[in-house]
């Protein structure tokens, strides 16, 4: 493989791995609650759901306000648990949309780390075309993935060993109204027996007291015990920090990379029937298009800039798949290192965003503001790879004015520290 092969999304020296990370056990309970599940359930309640409605469009700059209003007619208690509730609903409409997310209930962990819907129900259509019909939701948090798998018909076993949160994840599926498909237990899942199940669905819990954990060993439960319960299942899939070494995947799993509107947001590994041992795939969503190899690929060659630079999707740098991209447009890397492909001639791909390069210069600051103050350009688009410069410092260093707009990449080119000024292509080539 090639060196570009080692490399992140953006900073081919930092893991890089994104907000949404494992929805699993221990999420926290909302701050400052004495007892956390039993706020909870005071939501449950008619008077926890009236005042819930009525917090739907409420402006948390006004909380305070809000809250002496609301106290005067409410247990306080009970105010300050629909106000924490209220302000993550808020929150969650991003991942979840706003007529899920203002029916569902969130703890802040929750939140912060369940799977998005629209990559929950990536997953889920990949389970139902390997035929899985059950599966065995182990660390099911707030249950958004347990929620897509119903939602595809599947009937799910939804286990997570934190009290606050299996009994959110019970509340979530009664509200959606998928209570019949979605059994939710409070257990450890280490004690759960998945042989009656299709399939296991394993959300390693990939946070600490300390934020990020990047060793899979340290995931709670260990990637290993992971594997091993996936092993045991006719086909299963785990999901995983994108970042993960390659070293460290199993070599009887699929490895899928999945990005969602430009962003990495997750992999998984994939077992069993229906998925190809040893091959890697980068899905990128909303499309669903998909790049797959049966085996790692050749480093990818190197040559001078041309007309034409594209920018991977994340997911395929993830995926070590940008030999693919540089053999489809007929290009080639601008550099060893640095996951930009240049070719001669326009090449149209939901993998990659293309641009036309106007100017090449060596890194000099005082050139590209000459060049920038020539060409009338008030909006700079600054992208980089292989260069510790800030994207506003140069903004603001650069004294934009002017109708016109552009994109400068700091990058490398054959070891060189460069920039290359261009402009988006439009359309198809």
């Amino acid at each position: 493989m090639g060196r570009v092969n080692a490399l992140a999304p953006n900073d081919p020296n930092a893991p890089n791995d994104p907000p949404d990370g494992p929805d699993g056990p221990g999420a926290d309970a909302p701050s400052g609650a004495d007892d956390p599940l039993a706020a909870f359930m005071a939501l449950r309640t008619p008077e926890g759901a009236a005042l819930l409605e009525e917090l739907r469009s409420y402006d948390p700059a006004q909380e305070l306000a809000t809250a002496t209003r609301l106290r005067r007619t409410h247990p306080a208690s009970l105010v300050s648990a629909a106000l924490g509730q209220a302000r993550l609903r808020q929150r969650a409409v991003a991942k979840f949309g706003a007529e899920d997310a203002y029916r569902m209930f969130f703890t802040p962990n929750g939140v912060e780390q369940a799977t998005r819907t629209s990559v929950a129900t990536h997953r889920a259509r990949r389970f139902v075309a390997a035929g899985v019909r059950s599966v065995a939701d182990l660390c099911c948090g707030i249950g958004g993935d347990a929620i897509a798998l119903a939602r595809a018909g599947i009937s799910v076993l939804a286990v997570d060993r934190d009290p606050l949160t299996a009994e959110v994840a019970r509340a979530n599926a009664a509200a959606l109204g998928l209570d019949g498909l979605i059994e939710v237990r409070r257990a450890d899942v280490t004690g759960i027996d998945t042989s009656p199940y299709d399939a296991v669905f394993v959300d390693p819990a990939r946070r600490g007291g300390r934020g990020r954990i990047f060793d899979p060993e340290a995931y709670s439960p260990p990637l290993s015990w992971a594997t091993g319960a996936a092993l045991a299942a006719p086909r299963a899939a785990l999901k995983i920090a994108p970042g993960i070494p390659h070293e460290a995947i199993p070599a009887r799993a699929e490895a899928e990379w999945i990005s969602d509107g430009g962003d990495v947001k997750e992999a998984v590994l994939w077992f069993g029937e229906g998925f190809t041992a040893g091959s890697y795939r980068a899905t990128v969503l909303p499309g669903g298009a998909a790049l797959w190899s049966a085996a790692p690929l050749p480093a990818p060659p190197v040559g001078p800039v041309g007309r034409y630079l594209y920018e991977p999707d994340g997911a395929v740098i993830r995926a070590h798949l940008v030999a693919d991209i540089v053999a489809r447009c007929d290009g080639r890397l601008i550099d060893e290192t640095i996951a930009y492909v240049t070719s001669d001639e326009p090449y149209d791909s939901p993998y990659t965003t293309g641009y036309e390069i106007t100017d090449r210069l060596p890194f000099n600051m005082k050139k590209l503001k000459a060049l920038l103050r020539e060409r009338k350009v008030g909006v700079l688009t600054v992208k980089k790879r292989g260069s510790a410069v800030e994207p506003e410092e140069l903004r603001r260093r650069m004294k934009l004015q002017g109708p016109n707009a552009a994109t400068v990449f700091l990058t490398r080119v054959a070891g060189a520290p460069t920039m290359l000024i261009g402009h988006p292509l439009t359309g198809p080539a």
